[in-house]
Parts: structure tokens; C-alpha cells; sequence
């Protein structure tokens, strides 16, 4: 469906300027931003993927990956078309790094999502798959529907999302589950097509916003693997989002434009889970590595192991309902808990 966009200024000669992501792009009539899927029509922007859904499913949150938000809860996940970024190593590039005739769609509308979200029995309603931004005014519109139906809101993103933007969904977006896919310009320029610094900026943001942070680094072998660079991101993360801050080193797997390099080796993500434990992280995780005890959760002050996780399952949940370690009594940073959706 075709809407006319939201934050955008009108320029001269019928020009347009989208403030919806980072990019902020100046677009001509007749022709699309860098994301496809917004268009200047004779002097207006339009987004033409409004209900336009490629992805439909109810995930564990824990496939987010989001550990600290209703642990064990199921989450309605809608995905669009078309992407910001142009990652080589995308994992959904069949759906992001399309145009909007290039696959098939359905149209669900935002009355219509929060709907099946309620029906599906699941706590929270997730826009991911691929990059929620460029999918604004949807999301906005679907997110408080949400709030108002009882839901709570997750944006699974790469961050490049405007200041703006951000200020405006706030009110209405609890989780802001945010991918730093490296911690160097050059990476980001090279493999992405964009820039960290506006990432970087989002993610403090969305924090003093009052949202649930997670933070994913997909860890690829010779690109971003260097123990400098983990240590660099970890320091960053616990000066600027703190301590208690979920931190995710993912495996990455040979897939798109970057079949060429291996699987990360789990030694390195073990590595950096020591190197984010020494800069004083206290929630670190290993992803795409099922079966590792570092999926699971524990005490940062005395190391109970408090949620065991196994293919996106919790196995066992052992923190108290006011949110604490039962052996030591610290408190454990966690969005809700696990009786909230199975009491």
C-alpha cells in the first residue's frame, strides 16, 4: 500500500528530504531513496510498502536475540522489503536487498497485526527480518495499537535510525534491539554501506528514551574478530549503555556476497566473552553456538546460573520474582519475568 511518508521536507525544484534514517537522503521526483521502497511522487514523499508484510511468525523472543525482555515469551515478528544498509554477509538479503515487485507480499494492516499478535498468545510484537526504520510509518502506527492493546514493542535494527525519528516512536517502542556489527568506520563503509557513528548515537538515544537495549555483534573471521576491536566495542557499551547491558557475540556462517571467509571458530567468541567480562560487562552471550553454556544467564556477582537456554528455549528459570539471584540476592537487569507469560 502507498502512504504519504512522514518526516520529510519539501525542497526546492520538487526535491524531497527523508529524515526518517540517517542517510537523510535528497531524492528527485520520480525516483527512490537508497532504501527502494520510498519514492518522490511530484514533490511528496511516499512509502510504498505501508502493510506491505514478506515475513509473518511467532518467535521465542529469545530468536531476537533479546534474553532480558519477558525471557521465555513468544513474539509476533512481521518483516517488509528492502533495507538501508547493503551488508554482503545478509542473512535475509532475499527479502532486504529487493524492490517492492520483486517478491511476493501480503498486506496486513496495523489493526489487523495487533490482532494476530493478541490471537497468537504472544507478549510482545517484533518489526525485524529486515530493517524496521524504512518501514516508519507502519511501525509507528502498529506500535501504539500495540500499547494501547496491552503489547510491548520491539525494533530488531542496525541503528540508523534518525534522532528525530526515534523521539517520536518512544513513547510508543519499549525495546530497541540494536546490531553494532563492528567497531571501525572502514567495516562499516566496506561491508555495509554506511557508517557507525550514527549507530553509535541511536543506541545512546534510545537508552536515555527509557528503551530495553540488547546489543548483537556478529563476530566475522579477519573483519572484525581482532581482540583491539572487541575490547574497543565493550568499552564503549559499558561507558555509554552500562554494565548491565545484554552483550551478544554471534558466529557468523558463509552466506550471500561473503562466502569466501569461514565460520567464526568458537574459540574467538569465546575470547571475547572473556575480553567483555574483563572491561566489566556483566550479561555476555554467545550466539549461533547451540548448546553453549554462554547462552545462558548468570549472576554477575556470583555466578548461579540463572536461565539455561537451549534452542531458543528456557530450560530453566531460576531468578526470583522481584528479580534477583535466590542464592545472593543481587539484582538481575530483566524486563519483566518468567511468570508474567506462564503463571
Amino acid at each position: 500500500m502507498i502512504k504519504e511518508a512522514m518526516l520529510y521536507d519539501k525542497l526546492d525544484d520538487g526535491k524531497v528530504q527523508c529524515n526518517v534514517c540517517s542517510r537523510r537522503c535528497t531524492i528527485v521526483p520520480g525516483k527512490k531513496g537508497f532504501c527502494r521502497v520510498r519514492e518522490n511522487r511530484g514533490g511528496t514523499l511516499y512509502t510504498l510498502i505501508y502493510g506491505t508484510v514478506s515475513s509473518e511468525a511467532v518467535d521465542p523472543i529469545e530468536k531476537k536475540p533479546l534474553f532480558h525482555f519477558y525471557p521465555g515469551s513468544l513474539s509476533y515478528s512481521l518483516g517488509t522489503i528492502g533495507c538501508n544498509f547493503r551488508c554482503r554477509h545478509c542473512q535475509n538479503w532475499t527479502i532486504s536487498q529487493v524492490g517492492v515487485d520483486q517478491i511476493h507480499s501480503v498486506e496486513i494492516m496495523p489493526e489487523e497485526a495487533v490482532a494476530r499478535a493478541l490471537e497468537s498468545g504472544s507478549k510482545s510484537i517484533a518489526w525485524t527480518y529486515n530493517e524496521p526504520t524504512i518501514w516508519y510509518e507502519y511501525t509507528y502506527d502498529c506500535a501504539k495499537l500495540a500499547k494501547e492493546a496491552g503489547l510491548a514493542t520491539v525494533y530488531v535494527t542496525n541503528g540508523y535510525i534518525t534522532p528525530e525519528a526515534l523521539r517520536k516512536i518512544s513513547p510508543y517502542l519499549d525495546a530497541f534491539r540494536v546490531d553494532i556489527k563492528a567497531f571501525t568506520e572502514e567495516f562499516y563503509k566496506d561491508v555495509c554501506s554506511a557508517k557507525l557513528a550514527p549507530v553509535l548515537e541511536s543506541a545512546v538515544l534510545a537508552k536515555e528514551l527509557g528503551m530495553h537495549i540488547e546489543v548483537i555483534n556478529l563476530v566475522i573471521p579477519t573483519l572484525n574478530d581482532s581482540a583491539d576491536e572487541i575490547r574497543q566495542l565493550s568499552k564503549w557499551v559499558y561507558d555509554n549503555l552500562g554494565a548491565d547491558t545484554p552483550l551478544h557475540f554471534t558466529r557468523f556462517q558463509p552466506h550471500y556476497k561473503m562466502q569466501d571467509l569461514p565460520s567464526t571458530p568458537v574459540k574467538t567468541l569465546e575470547m571475547a566473552y572473556d575480553i567483555a567480562r574483563e572491561e566489566g560487562m556483566q550479561y555476555i552471550y554467545m550466539g549461533n553456538v547451540f548448546g553453549h553454556e554462554y547462552e545462558s544467564t548468570f549472576c554477575h556477582a556470583c555466578g548461579n546460573l540463572l536461565i539455561k537456554r537451549g534452542l531458543f528455549n528456557v530450560e530453566k528459570y531460576n531468578v526470583t520474582q522481584e528479580r534477583t539471584c535466590p542464592d545472593c540476592g543481587e539484582v538481575i537487569s530483566i524486563v519483566g519475568n518468567y511468570a508474567d507469560v506462564h503463571d
